[in-house]
């Protein structure tokens, strides 16, 4: 990732629960690896612990995966080269959730600024 402050990124926020395990760890074998090739980066990777407050129903994974922009996502997403990958990673779990946003690359940062939180407020 780029170290310019100004940088966007992309997030992408993925919740599920496991159904096949086989085809969820042949899935997760690949992406640390052909995820960077796209611009993405895992980031986070958790099990589910507890609620603490909110009404969506709990998931037993997350991960979160940072994309150096929305196009780099889409090129992920959709070459023919890894049709055989998605399939796992939708016949590996349920309930899945994938959300995407927006955000700043603060690699070379302590934390969050103002600035930073202005920018996902501002449309």
């Amino acid at each position: 990732m780029s170290a310019d402050p100004q940088k966007k990124v992309f997030y992408a926020l993925n919740m599920f629960d496991v159904v096949d395990v086989e085809k969820h760890l042949a899935y997760f074998s690949r992406l640390p690896e052909v995820a960077p090739q796209y611009g993405g980066r895992m980031v986070a990777f958790g099990r589910f612990r507890d609620s603490v407050v909110g009404d969506l129903a709990p998931r037993q994974v997350l991960f979160l995966v940072e994309w150096d922009s929305e196009e780099a996502f889409n090129s992920f997403r959709d070459d023919p080269e890894l049709a055989d990958l998605h399939p796992l990673r939708e016949d590996g779990t349920a309930s899945y959730i994938w959300q995407r946003f927006d955000g700043s690359d603060m690699s070379d940062r302590a934390g969050v600024s103002l600035d930073d939180v202005l920018a996902v407020l501002t449309p």
